[in-house]
C-alpha cells in the first residue's frame, strides 16, 4: 500500500492560504518527499506524518519554488533525531544545487546523498518502490517521475508441501527465487503464481505535455500534474513558461490511461481552482482539484 498526502497545491510563490506544490509519500513507515519549495516543513508539520523517517527527496527541476525549502527540511529531519542517510534525487546538476543550498545547513546528524539522473533512468527508493523518470518540456531540465510498488507473486503452499520443500526454506525460496535440500533443486516456478499488478503513481509538473510522458504514466492508479491556467486563454504562457492548462493536464491523464488525476501547482493569478475545474472533467471525469491535506491510499487489488 502507498499513502499520498499532498502537502500544497501553488507554483511560484506561497501565498497566505496555499503552499507549494510538494507530494508526500508514505511506505512502510518510510517517507518520500517529492519537491520542497519554501516552507514545505510547515505543512509536513501540520498533517503529522513526521520527520525522522524521511528517506528520499525527489527534485523536479531547480526552480526556487521546487527546492528553496530544502534547508529547513533538512534541519527538521536532523531534529527530528534521524542518523541514518537521506538520499536526494534530481536532474543533472542536483549536487551542486543541493551544496549551495547547505552553506546554510552545513553540520547534520546523517549523510546526505545525491543521484543525478538521466532520461529514462530507473533507481530504487526506500520500502521497495521502483522509480523511473523522463524529461518534459520546462525553461530548466524537469524530470517526471513514475513510481512502482510491484506486488509479489502468491506462493503456493499446498504446491510446496507437495513437492517436500522444508518449510524453513519458504521463504528463501521466494526471496531468492531457488533452494536446495537433500539433493533436490526447486525454483520459484514450482511454487509461485502468476504475476500480479501492483500499484503506481506518477508526478508531472513544470512541464508541457510532451508525447514522450503517455508511456511514463501509462496505467497508474494516481497522476499528480502540474495546472498552471486554469483555461485555454493563457496558452501563450503556457507555452512560453513550460507549464499545462487544465485541459491539457486532463488529456496527458486521458491519453496515458490513468485511474485517477490531481490537479496541482496552480498559478498565483488563479484564486479558486475549483471553480475551473469542468475545463478538466469535461476530458478526464475522475480529476480533483488538489488541496493542502488530500490524501489517498493506492492498496493492492485481490
Amino acid at each position: 500500500m502507498i499513502d499520498l498526502l499532498l502537502l500544497g497545491n501553488g507554483g511560484m510563490q506561497p501565498l497566505p492560504n496555499r503552499w507549494l506544490s510538494s507530494l508526500l509519500v508514505r511506505v512502510d513507515g518510510s517517507l518520500v518527499l517529492f519537491d520542497c519549495g519554501e516552507g514545505t516543513q510547515i505543512p509536513m508539520k501540520q498533517f503529522k506524518w513526521g520527520f525522522r523517517r524521511l528517506a528520499a527527496i525527489c527534485l523536479t527541476h531547480h526552480h526556487a519554488d521546487h527546492v528553496a525549502g530544502l534547508p529547513g527540511i533538512l534541519h527538521s529531519v536532523a531534529n527530528a533525531g534521524r542518523t541514518e542517510p537521506l538520499r536526494i534525487f534530481g536532474p543533472p546538476d542536483t549536487g551542486r544545487i543541493v551544496a549551495g543550498l547547505r552553506v546554510i545547513a552545513p553540520d547534520l546528524p546523517y549523510a546526505v546523498e545525491v543521484v543525478e539522473l538521466g532520461e529514462d533512468e530507473q533507481f530504487d527508493l526506500p520500502s521497495g518502490l521502483r522509480g523511473r523518470v523522463r524529461f518534459g518540456e520546462h525553461t530548466l531540465p524537469s524530470l517526471a517521475y513514475r513510481v512502482d510498488l510491484p506486488r509479489a507473486r502468491r506462493f503456493d503452499a499446498r504446491r510446496a508441501t507437495e513437492l517436500g520443500i522444508p518449510q524453513d526454506l519458504w521463504g528463501p525460496l521466494q526471496h531468492d527465487g531457488q533452494v536446495e535440500w537433500a539433493g533436490r533443486l526447486a525454483t520459484g516456478e514450482d511454487v509461485l503464481g502468476p504475476e500480479r499488478r501492483g500499484v503506481s503513481f506518477a508526478l508531472v509538473t513544470d512541464t508541457r505535455p510532451v508525447p514522450s510522458l503517455v508511456p511514463l504514466i501509462d496505467g497508474v492508479d494516481l497522476l499528480v500534474c502540474e495546472a498552471t491556467y486554469s483555461n485555454d486563454d493563457k496558452l501563450e504562457k503556457a507555452h512560453r513558461w513550460g507549464h499545462m492548462s487544465y485541459r491539457e493536464s486532463a488529456e496527458l491523464a486521458r491519453d496515458g490511461h490513468v485511474r485517477q488525476l490531481w490537479l496541482t501547482h496552480f498559478g498565483s493569478g488563479n484564486p479558486d481552482p475549483e471553480a475551473d475545474l469542468p475545463n478538466a472533467t469535461n476530458v478526464f471525469p475522475d480529476t480533483i482539484a488538489g488541496y493542502s491535506g488530500l490524501t489517498t491510499s493506492l492498496r493492492f487489488g485481490d
